[in-house]
């Protein structure tokens, strides 16, 4: 790997909200609905942090039906694990932010978010 690619991998993973979601996408797919629900954000503010993240080769996302649906890169995988092993990830584990979003997420598939909330269209406006 170039050494600009390390580089661009670990600014993606510099900023807090970005290695949240590498870490949830670590452990399933997700799609922007359940994204925005875990980490209690608006839509854009994911869609930018997903754009920085694919950027940079660690996420890449793939339709499933309706859906837009984030994942690591094959490639990803193996660097991700890497580094987020040892006493990085107790550091990371042991944090509030880890602990909250571990919670969220098991919220999220026991609400099945993707499937109640993204499902739903927008209403039109009527006159």
């Amino acid at each position: 790997m170039p050494m600009k690619d390390v580089v661009k991998t670990f600014k993606a993973l510099s900023d807090p909200t970005r290695l949240r979601i590498v870490r949830l996408l670590k452990q399933r797919e997700l799609c922007v609905c359940e994204l925005m629900f875990i980490l209690d954000m608006e839509q854009s503010r994911v869609s930018h942090h997903m754009r920085v993240l694919r950027e940079s080769g660690l996420a890449e996302d793939v339709r499933e039906g309706r859906w837009i649906i984030y994942r690591l890169t094959d490639e990803a995988r193996p660097v991700v694990e890497g580094l987020m092993s040892g006493a990085i990830e107790e550091r990371i584990e042991g944090s509030g932010e880890a602990e909250g979003d571990a919670r969220k997420l098991l919220e999220c598939v026991r609400q099945d978010v993707r499937g109640c909330l993204c499902s739903v269209e927008p209403k039109e406006d009527r006159l």
